[in-house]
């Protein structure tokens, strides 16, 4: 996707989606009033990540399998929170545009 300057606006938005699934949800009624490109575009990932993880936290507890999962999620949280501070419109690796096709339904 084609990068645009960030609003501080869409930015907190961007922020606050990766923090928890209340989180998400307060993040989804401020996009409500002020909707921009960036900020739905990290709320679909983020939804994507939270989503993830927590049917993979049922795998979490089967050795190795689980624990690389678990691993790999934290990974990708961090990813995209980071990518949201810093203003950058960047799917995460491996489930970012899948995320993003998924819950394209949400505007």
């Amino acid at each position: 996707m084609e990068q645009q300057p960030y609003s501080q606006n869409a930015q907190l938005i961007s922020i606050v989606s990766y923090l928890s699934f209340i989180g998400w949800i307060v993040a989804f009624i401020i996009y409500q009033n002020d909707k921009s490109e960036q900020a739905i575009f990290h709320l679909r990932q983020s939804l994507g990540i939270l989503i993830t993880s927590m049917i993979g936290a049922f795998v979490f507890w089967i050795p190795i399998l689980g624990w690389l999962c678990a691993i790999l999620m934290f990974v990708l949280w961090i990813m995209g929170l980071i990518y949201a501070a810093q203003g950058e419109q960047r799917t995460v690796p491996i489930l970012g545009e899948l995320y993003q096709d998924l819950f394209k339904g949400i505007q």
